[in-house]
């Protein structure tokens, strides 16, 4: 069993609650959204942080014992974040400002997959341990597709004309 270093428990902490936060975010606004399709798209993404939170679970056990759990508040039986409380009242705020409160949402899950994607890219870096290293850029790989995935929905509900980087017109009027 491997010491359970600060830097080790800073890693386990931040990880732990980027996901727990991005899959409380994604499961309020599956909620809220009124678009079928983008319930299914927040659900989804809830989901694979909800599987992000397993594989960072077992990871940490085999890297460093049952320990780990003792030393980090996983968070798992906590009240609503204030991180969260804030982003939803982001959207609250939006929907009373006349904004869409869908586009809100989508750029704020933005924002998160992005901290996710420079997290997990720096502990990749940072990381001695190959198996780590490995883990780290799969879940920087998923967040950039989860990135990729609410910029497509953001350019489809702001009708920007851009639908998976493919213009539904031309710029010379002509369809």
């Amino acid at each position: 069993m491997a010491e359970i270093t600060n830097e080790i428990i800073e890693v386990i902490k931040e990880s732990i609650e980027l996901e727990l936060n991005g899959k409380a975010f994604f499961e309020h606004v599956a909620e809220a959204t009124r678009n079928e399709l983008g319930k299914k798209m927040f659900r989804k993404l809830a989901n694979d942080e909800a599987q992000h939170l397993k594989v960072f679970s077992d990871m940490f056990t085999k890297a460093v014992g049952e320990d780990w759990k003792k030393q980090v508040d996983t968070g798992e039986s906590r009240d609503e974040s204030p991180i969260i409380a804030a982003l939803t009242k982001r959207v609250e705020s939006a929907a009373k400002a006349g904004r869409s409160s869908e586009l809100e949402a989508i750029s704020i899950g933005m924002e998160l997959e992005r901290k996710a994607i420079d997290f997990f890219d720096d502990a990749a870096k940072r990381t001695t341990d190959t198996k780590a290293r490995e883990i780290f850029n799969r879940i920087t790989n998923e967040e950039k597709s989860h990135y990729d995935l609410l910029q497509a929905q953001y350019d489809y509900v702001s009708n920007s004309g851009y639908w998976f980087d493919i213009a539904e017109f031309r710029m010379d009027g002509k369809y």
